[in-house]
């Protein structure tokens, strides 16, 4: 059965299928409830993305939370750095010695029946400048725990560590249980 990506992230779907193989990517430019909960969010995407393609389909909500920050920007990571990109988020952790982040995605799954979640965290700390060109968003400034890399300068470190490669895992061991 043919499972669809609901996204317009064309970086987050080239990283999916990497990781789970025969997965078509269903362009889905979808306006995402406000709320500090990946979950709530990527549940009300999928419903949504359901109803338009009646296909077994999921949806990724990613946030990037700093310790240091009262774990800004959250689920606004995609709007601020829009806005202030990895330079301000850099600007505002100025003189900040404590730099603990992680990042955390939910995936939510719709097949028309059920709704399942997978939770995927990856934690580090953010760099004190930006270091790398691989990647996307704030992988040249985010640095996982016990490496001394940034995600922007290892795309190989990133594959084996990300907080989405651990949700997409999660979600293929689904599929594979419950043959899709």
């Amino acid at each position: 059965m043919q499972v669809y990506f609901a996204t317009s992230n064309k970086n987050k779907y080239r990283e999916a299928k990497e990781i789970i193989g025969n997965v078509k990517r269903f362009e889905f430019n979808h306006i995402e409830i406000r709320s500090d909960s990946l979950e709530e969010i990527a549940i009300e995407a999928v419903k949504v993305a359901y109803t338009k393609i009646k296909k077994p389909v999921f949806v990724e909500d990613t946030g990037l939370f700093i310790k240091s920050l009262n774990g800004f920007p959250g689920t606004y990571s995609g709007w601020v750095f829009k806005k202030i990109g990895n330079k301000g988020i850099l600007k505002l952790l100025k003189g900040i010695k404590k730099r603990g982040a992680e990042f955390r995605t939910c995936i939510a799954f719709n097949d028309g029946t059920r709704i399942k979640t997978f939770f995927g965290v990856c934690k580090g700390k953010i760099a004190v400048n930006e270091r790398g060109k691989q990647g996307f968003g704030y992988d040249s400034i985010f640095i996982p725990e016990g490496y001394k890399y940034t995600f922007g300068e290892s795309k190989s470190l990133k594959n084996k560590l990300s907080h989405r490669y651990n949700s997409l895992l999660k979600l293929s061991r689904y599929f594979k249980k419950n043959k899709f």
